[in-house]
């Protein structure tokens, strides 16, 4: 935790220096983690403010913000500026007029409306107003106004990053509590391709199908001291001939995915891609990175940072739609789609922000189903509200994206892995738009993303079910 360093010195108005009509003013942008710092604090955990999906049928059809964050914004006028230090808060009437949400700009305001000599009492008339104008509080605050004028340090308070409990969580109990998906752990022939399928079956995920060659398989298992017992084992000669009958076994219908073992992930796209093979669809397959990062206020997932290396205009549109469908599995309904690109606006000599604009026409117009898609953004605008606000982009998207849709592998990849070892997050990895999916995981991840990658695979191939019937 952070310190912020000292600012100006708050300077206090003695109730001889105010006069009717003295007023102060604040702004502040509400952003989701002001929700969930104040919810953590005050122990208001109201699934108005907190839960989206409840939020959406409630009477406002979406998250507000508690009322009593946006009255906070008056004792910190009256504390800190008007009349500031040595102010002694006696009473506070309020009206709460509007509902706020995540993304408003709050202004907050006092007046002096009345004085009293006996005591040294002020009334002031409080105020906070939206972005439009609209009131959002309104009442009348009193106080009694220091007698002495004070000059004091203002304090350093904490800078917060806020983490959340394991957002993975809630996708792996959806997972547990369903079947044992049978999976085909393709050319399992190493110590940390078994260790992954041994980890997934215990926790009840999947039932295991080991394709390769078996003595490989079985020395692989001696050396990392683990037991086959119960494990079907289909025996074949090389990698090569272990992706083919893994696409065998998933085209019918014996298995519900494919996990990569030690393989190359060409070896087994190829084979996933082939012309005879029964798993292509209409679909050009794609790479979904979901993230759990810990200064970002929901899960986030970027792609395409794996297969498509230039992907056109088409194969965008293939990856984007994939990814969508993905989060309606993971129970976000209307996913926010930031296009990104390296400037905000529109310019014919950067292609990334041509197709930026035509994807967000072609959500329009129905060509993308699912969610609510903008760009192109640059991603300091696509990710902070506040960043958009000053550069003036009024955008259904900034500030809450749920998908990034990268330009090309190299930009999706740099990303990714920035998230990955600069921000702290964890990065469950799939493959999209075949008929089963593919998990991709790396030697180099934990038991904890191994595991959400394999239940992000089992909800998405319970939706493929689900769709095929």
């Amino acid at each position: 935790m952070m310190m912020k360093s000292a600012a100006a010195p708050l300077v206090s108005r003695t109730f001889d220096e105010l006069a009717i009509g003295d007023a102060a003013s604040l702004v502040r942008l509400v952003t989701p983690d002001d929700i969930k710092l104040f919810a953590a604090v005050s122990g208001d955990v109201n699934p108005a403010h907190l839960d989206a999906q409840y939020a959406a049928s409630d009477i406002f059809g979406h998250v507000i913000v508690h009322g009593m964050w946006t009255a906070a914004l008056i004792s910190t006028l009256l504390g800190t500026q008007l009349p500031g230090p040595g102010t002694i808060y006696l009473g506070q009437d309020l009206r709460f007029l509007r509902p706020v949400a995540p993304g408003d700009t709050i202004t907050a305001t006092v007046t002096v409306t009345e004085k009293r000599d006996e005591k040294h009492i002020v009334l002031f008339d409080t105020v906070c107003t939206n972005q439009q104008g609209d009131k959002v509080l309104s009442g009348t605050a009193t106080v009694i106004a220091p007698k002495e004028k004070l000059s004091l340090p203002r304090m350093p308070v904490p800078e917060v990053t806020i983490r959340e409990v394991d957002r993975f969580k809630p996708f792996l109990e959806q997972a547990r509590a369903l079947p044992p998906m049978p999976t085909a752990i393709v050319h399992p022939c190493n110590v940390e391709a078994i260790q992954s399928a041994i980890e997934a079956r215990d926790e009840g995920l999947i039932e295991p199908v080991l394709v390769g060659p078996r003595d490989k398989i079985e020395a692989a298992a001696n050396k990392a001291a683990l037991s086959l017992e119960g494990i079907r084992i289909e025996p074949t000669e090389h990698s090569h001939a272990a992706a083919a009958r893994a696409v065998e076994l998933a085209t019918a219908g014996e298995v519900a995915a494919l996990m990569k073992g030690s393989l190359h992930t060409d070896e087994l796209l190829g084979a996933v891609v082939a012309l005879t093979s029964g798993l292509r669809t209409d679909r050009r397959i794609s790479h979904v990175y979901v993230l759990d990062v810990p200064s970002y206020h929901k899960p986030l997932t970027i792609t395409d940072a794996a297969i498509n290396i230039a992907p056109t205009l088409d194969q965008k549109r293939d990856i984007c739609q994939n990814a969508i469908d993905l989060l309606h599995v993971l129970g976000v309904p209307d996913p926010f789609v930031a296009i990104l690109a390296a400037v905000e606006t529109v310019n014919p000599a950067m292609p990334a922000t041509l197709d930026a604009s035509a994807l967000t026409v072609m959500a329009m117009r129905g060509q993308i189903k699912g969610a609510r898609v903008d760009g192109p953004l640059a991603f300091d605008n696509a990710i902070s509200l506040d960043a958009a606000r000053i550069k003036e982009i009024n955008s259904p998207v900034a500030g809450h994206p749920d998908i990034l849709l990268v330009p090309n592998l190299e930009a999706g990849n740099m990303l990714a892995k920035q998230l990955i070892y600069l921000a702290g997050a964890d990065a469950a990895g799939l493959v999209l738009g075949a008929r089963v999916p593919i998990i991709l995981t790396s030697r180099a991840d934990s038991l904890k993303v191994r595991l959400a990658s394999v239940a992000l695979a089992k909800l998405a191939a319970l939706r493929s079910n689900e769709v095929a019937a």
